[in-house]
């Protein structure tokens, strides 16, 4: 299998349409976190100068600056898989030898995806029922359901993150925390 590009952020090398997947959800995470981040920045920054400069606070911050941070939680919790930065509790896993570690992972893996997928589902499901109260946000006048509507978006994108992981374990013989990360320790890693 190909060597990722390292210099390209959303390069892929998994094979074929699986590559092609994985670069899409990567471009995807990257587009929603900046444009998250940079958009709560411009609001926030904005109703401050309103509110000390012109004596007036733009009403509709804080629901704007929450529909946002949905966005990033959502969109970031693929993100953080596709980094190979999720939480891991490790102990019995590192004292495995090498191919129990790459079965276990396989498994981590797939359940996760199958988890994340079932997250998806059920989040769906609620944002019908919110979506039949008919309320909005005072503010917007937005209904509510749409706040949520990046729910279930992070959590299929991470479901299929871990299934490419899963996947990826397969079929590459190295060990895979994501499609980019192989498992190890940063020798920059300090132990406290």
């Amino acid at each position: 299998m190909d060597e990722i590009d390292r210099s390209n952020p959303h390069a892929s090398s998994l094979p074929g349409f699986l590559g092609t997947m994985d670069s899409t959800i990567s471009r995807v995470e990257s587009v929603l976190l900046a444009a998250g981040v940079l958009m709560m920045a411009f609001n926030t920054i904005a109703n401050v100068v309103g509110r000390f400069v012109f004596q007036y606070s733009l009403f509709f911050t804080e629901e704007v600056n929450r529909i946002l941070i949905i966005l990033i939680t959502f969109a970031g919790i693929s993100y953080a898989a596709r980094q190979g930065r999720h939480i891991r509790m490790s102990a019995i896993y590192d004292a495995l030898p090498s191919k129990a570690r790459k079965g276990v992972m396989v498994v981590i893996a797939s359940t996760t995806a199958v988890v994340m997928l079932a997250l998806c589902y059920f989040s769906v499901g609620y944002i019908l029922k919110v979506a039949t109260s008919g309320r909005v946000l005072p503010a917007l006048q937005v209904p509510v359901y749409w706040i949520f509507l990046w729910v279930p978006v992070g959590f299929f994108m991470t479901g299929l993150q871990y299934a490419l992981t899963a996947i990826k374990n397969l079929v590459e013989p190295d060990i895979y925390l994501s499609t980019r990360v192989l498992e190890g320790y940063d020798n920059d890693e300090i132990e406290i």
